[in-house]
């Protein structure tokens, strides 16, 4: 299917501001959530998830909800100065290794820029940066992040999911797909979003 490159970069920037930490909806009162899981039914606005920790979940996709995939890519695809986020956990012998790596489209450098803690695993964080460079070695590569004029270096050991985004229609919520969702959970418990990321193709969001 065919996207119009402006419509796709549109559903790029809300995708990416599903890795960005601070959100309006957290300002008004609400708190922020993240589902991962796989779809159970979709219908009009409501998505059923089965969570990963095991429960259902009700998503309510506001109006004009955007949806995207993650394509695979691979470390190699990683070049000086591009923008990517990469999860990680700190590591027993010193600095932090990466858990995935999302590369994100040149136009979206600079969005969510920043270290964060992330929820992937516990102790887990995000962060967002530039690529200073990357250094091969036998079990992997160490990536180097520029941010707000910090530097860190994540190593990404052989394995890591590497992916980067890709089209998607809401026909790729079915049954058994597997969902990114950062979502806005108000008072009464009800969780709403305007974002998803969506398995396609075999490739799963590792975020």
């Amino acid at each position: 299917m065919h996207i119009h490159r402006s419509r796709f970069l549109t559903l790029c920037v809300a995708t990416a501001l599903l890795l960005v930490g601070a959100s309006a909806a957290a300002a008004a009162g609400a708190d922020m959530v993240r589902v991962r899981g796989t779809v159970t039914s979709f219908s009009g606005n409501q998505l059923q998830v089965q969570s990963r920790e095991g429960k259902p979940v009700t998503v309510t996709l506001k109006d004009g909800w955007k949806i995207s995939a993650v394509a695979k890519a691979k470390v190699g695809d990683i070049k000086s100065g591009d923008y990517v986020g990469i999860a990680s956990l700190p590591k027993a012998e010193g600095g932090d290794g990466a858990l995935e790596v999302l590369i994100l489209p040149p136009q979206l450098k600079g969005l969510g820029e920043g270290s964060y803690g992330w929820d992937l695993k516990p102790n887990s964080t995000m962060t967002n940066a530039t690529v200073g460079d990357l250094v091969k070695s036998v079990d992997g590569s160490t990536v180097t992040m520029t941010y707000q004029g910090k530097e860190k270096k994540i190593s990404v050991p052989n394995g890591t999911p590497v992916v980067t985004l890709a089209p998607a229609t809401p026909a790729d919520l079915t049954p058994g797909a597997v969902v990114f969702i950062s979502a806005e959970k108000n008072a009464d418990g009800s969780v709403v979003t305007g974002q998803v990321v969506v398995g396609k193709n075999g490739v799963v969001p590792p975020m």
